[in-house]
């Protein structure tokens, strides 16, 4: 296998420690929705609390540049995409199929997806290697999502508002893509939340504000978990992907962004929420396989 360069190395571990925040959202989502707080609540102050660090973490460093009049379009776009239909019909989809087994394995299908965009769109390669190695990661990936769990009265319509989240994380890295040549991770992610943030605020108005508690809403218990997924698994995490996307490509990147469901599952293994079985393990070395065969790439004689 050719030796991996320095950047590339740096990229694999970006998007690792990216999937592996993410993998912790679901810890911190399931906690606030627990708590009975409204999902249009805390992912509009998430989406907010998100753009205005990367505001002030941009301002400070000199980095903010204005959007292109050409790019405005694709901004738009690119917040409509992610956060604002993603975030809502993943939330959604996840409490109605009552599945986690299946929404798993919908959410799992981006790679499939993404291969086909990034050929189209990006004229991007992939030899029978990355093939074999979606294929694994695919396969490990059922394994270690496959949990005892009902299906909820609603599954059906479940299922199909996390299919068009899986549409618009493709739409989301194939836009980030092309925007990824003009500005930097940190803009993009700025701007992207910025404005999805006011796609969200109308929601947020009329149904995350319903039955509103100040001593509920504002405790600590609610806002150290909102901080979490705002600062760690938003700013931080969205600006590591998108460098991720930039250098793997979105075929190659939206491998990793469907192991989140096995990163999911180990660290609640680590953090004593749910134990793994012998099968779950077992998937876990195949996806890992499965990964490093999707990076492959053939050396030119």
């Amino acid at each position: 296998m050719p030796k991996v360069q320095p950047s590339r190395l740096l990229t694999y571990i970006a998007s690792t420690f990216a999937i592996t925040l993410w993998g912790m959202s679901y810890i911190w989502t399931d906690k606030l929705i627990g708590l009975g707080i409204p999902i249009f609540y805390f992912v509009f102050v998430r989406i907010l609390l998100a753009g205005l660090v990367l505001f002030l973490f941009n301002t400070a460093y000199g980095r903010i540049k204005r959007i292109q009049r050409q790019d405005l379009p694709k901004y738009l776009l690119l917040a409509f995409f992610e956060p604002f239909i993603y975030f809502i019909c993943e939330t959604f989809g996840l409490k109605l199929t009552g599945s986690p087994t299946l929404s798993a394995l919908v959410i799992a299908t981006i790679p499939i997806f993404s291969i086909g965009a990034g050929m189209l769109f990006f004229k991007e390669k992939i030899n029978i290697v990355n093939i074999i190695g979606i294929l694994f990661s695919l396969i490990g990936i059922v394994m270690v999502a496959m949990a005892k769990g009902e299906l909820g009265e609603k599954f059906i319509w479940g299922v199909v508002l996390l299919l068009i989240a899986v549409i618009a994380e493709v739409g989301h890295a194939s836009i980030t893509k092309s925007l990824s040549g003009n500005y930097s991770s940190q803009i993009i992610v700025m701007y992207q939340f910025l404005i999805g943030s006011i796609y969200l605020f109308p929601l947020f108005l009329w149904k995350g504000t319903a039955g509103f508690d100040a001593s509920i809403y504002f405790s600590p218990e609610v806002w150290y978990p909102l901080i979490c997924l705002a600062i760690l698994c938003s700013s931080l995490a969205f600006s590591l992907w998108v460098s991720t996307i930039k250098n793997l490509g979105v075929a190659k990147s939206s491998i990793f962004s469907a192991l989140i469901p096995v990163a999911a599952a180990i660290i609640a293994w680590v953090l004593g929420h749910e134990m793994l079985n012998s099968r779950q393990w077992i998937g876990i070395g195949i996806s890992t396989v499965g990964v490093i065969l999707s990076q492959y790439t053939f050396k030119k004689r």
